[in-house]
Formats: structure tokens, C-alpha cells, sequence
């Protein structure tokens, strides 16, 4: 269970137990993927508007290898597939409970364990998992992408399906759809001829949010145009996690060839910003913006997607 609670996500360690490890697939699931070549990118925030705790900087070139990538987040359907297979159960359904974002909570009050009041958008609520997003009054929508997962349960996933977490390098290559040195993923403008390319707050954060976007909280994968490269919601709506460990200083000593980050840490790279995200307190939604959480962590706005190497 979440015990603190950030701007972007709930951090804190689950009280569950470790999950059993699962087991291949015999008959690993398709996934919509999409082929990209690699090569050489340039990877960090050329704006100078990210945080400075995020170590967006400096800006540096990257080479990767080829590799395939989902063309969107992880569904709940596809998640329900594995869970029904391999028995997986999440850390927030062994806990009993996760964090939800306030205003779309769906629960009993006597299912509200507790609110942070240096975050009091986040709200803990038993019986909140990925089969009941927003607590055990609502239920997931297949075509949403799955949340309430931490970087574990999403590893859990990829060795079920013979798949893994993209690296970060990998991500943000993937996200910029072949526009190098751009805000978005579409260019420089947030909302170009007046129409919103993602999905994040709109309003007064966090009392009230117009959704001039179409949504309050997740939306549909494919609800957005795709990028240069085919991929989807590569901002906004969910942060996804990644395979490297987190750190500030990591770009200073980045590799040149298929980086990996760190070799050790406390929390995991997410991103992609969520549909929380707003420009007055959290910009996280631009392509080279860059944050983290502990891998156990799980929450209402935080899910994944997966890649594989061509051979």
C-alpha cells in the first residue's frame, strides 16, 4: 500500500508478500507491435523546462539497437488474459487496497482507508486493483489501459509473455515518433489547431477539471492520434514504467550504445505523465520529461507497455 504520496504517482512500498514467479506462456499472446529500426537519436530536454530533480540534461546522443514496441499500453483485457493463465496475483490485491485519484473515487465510505494531506487528490481506498480501478464500486474497462500494477507485477507480465520493459532510451526513442528536439511527440504545440493530443488535466488542479479533453481519468488506448511511429498516448492518460533504475545525474554518464541506466537504486524510471498532469504544478506529459517510483509502488494512473529485441 501506498504510504506517500507524490505529484505524479503514490510512492511507497506494498505490505504483500513477494508474488510467485510465473511461468511462459505455452502460447504467448499477439501483441499490436510496431518495428523500429534504431539508430542514433538525440535523448534529453533541448527546452530547459524540465525539473531539476528529473535530470532531463543534458542532452545526449543515443544509438539503439532495432527493436518492436506495443503499440499501446497494456489493456485490462490483456492483462486479464495473463492473470487468468499464469494465477498472477498484484501486489495491490494481495495489500487490499490502492491509491485512487479523489474525484473518481467509486467506494463505500467505510472503503476510504485514508487521504495524504500533502497530497489530498490521492486517496487510499480498499478493494481499489486493476480489475476495480477506481475502488470496488467500478469495474475496468477492457480497452482502458490496466493500472494498479507495479513495476513487478509488470515484469510478471512480460515473462509470462516472452516480452520485456522497454529501457528508457528505448521509450523515449519510440515516443518521439522521429521528431528529435520537439516539446510532443506531434511538435512544439500543446493543442495545434485548437485540439488536444492528450490526455491530461484541464482546469483547476485538483478541485476541478473541465475535461476538454474527453476524460477524468483514463481513456481508451487508440483514443488519440498515433505518432510518427504508430504508437499511442505516448502522453498523458498513464505513466509507464520502464526497465532502468532512476537517477538525476544518469544523462551525464550515459552510455552512447543502447544505454541501460544505473546499475542500482530505490525507484524505477516512469514516462509519459498521466491524466493528472498539469502544467502549473507537473509538465511531465512532454516526451523528454522523465520521473520514477519505487517498483512495488502502484496507483489509479500507472500502467505499461512492452517491447522485444529483433533478432
Amino acid at each position: 500500500m501506498a504510504t506517500s504520496m507524490g505529484c505524479c504517482s503514490p510512492e511507497g512500498g506494498s505490505r504483500a508478500a513477494p508474488a510467485v514467479p510465473v511461468r511462459r506462456s505455452a502460447a504467448p499472446p499477439e501483441h499490436d507491435e510496431v518495428a523500429l529500426p534504431g539508430g542514433e537519436f538525440q535523448m534529453g530536454d533541448a527546452f530547459g523546462e524540465g525539473y531539476p530533480a528529473d535530470g532531463e540534461t543534458p542532452v545526449h546522443a543515443v544509438r539503439l539497437a532495432p527493436f518492436l514496441i506495443d503499440v499501446t499500453a497494456v489493456t485490462v483485457a490483456m492483462f486479464a488474459h495473463f492473470a487468468e493463465e499464469s494465477g498472477h496475483v498484484t501486489g495491490a490485491e494481495r495489500d487490499g487496497a490502492s491509491a485512487v485519484f479523489g474525484l473518481a473515487v467509486a467506494a463505500r465510505r467505510a472503503d476510504i482507508v485514508g487521504v495524504d494531506p500533502g497530497a489530498p487528490w490521492w486517496t487510499v481506498v480498499r478493494g481499489a486493483d486493476w480489475r476495480h480501478p477506481f475502488g470496488p464500486l467500478s469495474e475496468a474497462e477492457p480497452d482502458h489501459p490496466v493500472v494498479h500494477v507495479s513495476w513487478h507485477d509488470a515484469m510478471a507480465y512480460c515473462e509470462w509473455a516472452g516480452r520485456r520493459l522497454p529501457t528508457e532510451a528505448e521509450w523515449e526513442y519510440a515516443a518521439r515518433g522521429g521528431l528529435d528536439g520537439r516539446r510532443f511527440a506531434w511538435g512544439d504545440e500543446l493543442t495545434p489547431d485548437g485540439r488536444w493530443r492528450c490526455n491530461i488535466w484541464q482546469g483547476d488542479f485538483p478541485l476541478r477539471n473541465t475535461g476538454a479533453d474527453g476524460w477524468l481519468a483514463t481513456a481508451p488506448v487508440r483514443a488519440y492520434p498515433p505518432n510518427g511511429y504508430g504508437l499511442h498516448e505516448v502522453s498523458g492518460n498513464v505513466w509507464e514504467w520502464c526497465a532502468d533504475w532512476f537517477a538525476a545525474d544518469a544523462y551525464a554518464t550515459s552510455a552512447h550504445l543502447d544505454p541501460r541506466g544505473p546499475e542500482t537504486g530505490w525507484r524505477r524510471v516512469i514516462r509519459g505523465g498521466s491524466y493528472l498532469c498539469h502544467d502549473s504544478y507537473c509538465h511531465r506529459y512532454r516526451v523528454a520529461a522523465r520521473s520514477a517510483n519505487t517498483p512495488d509502488s502502484a496507483s489509479g494512473n500507472c500502467g505499461f507497455r512492452t517491447v522485444r529485441s529483433r533478432s
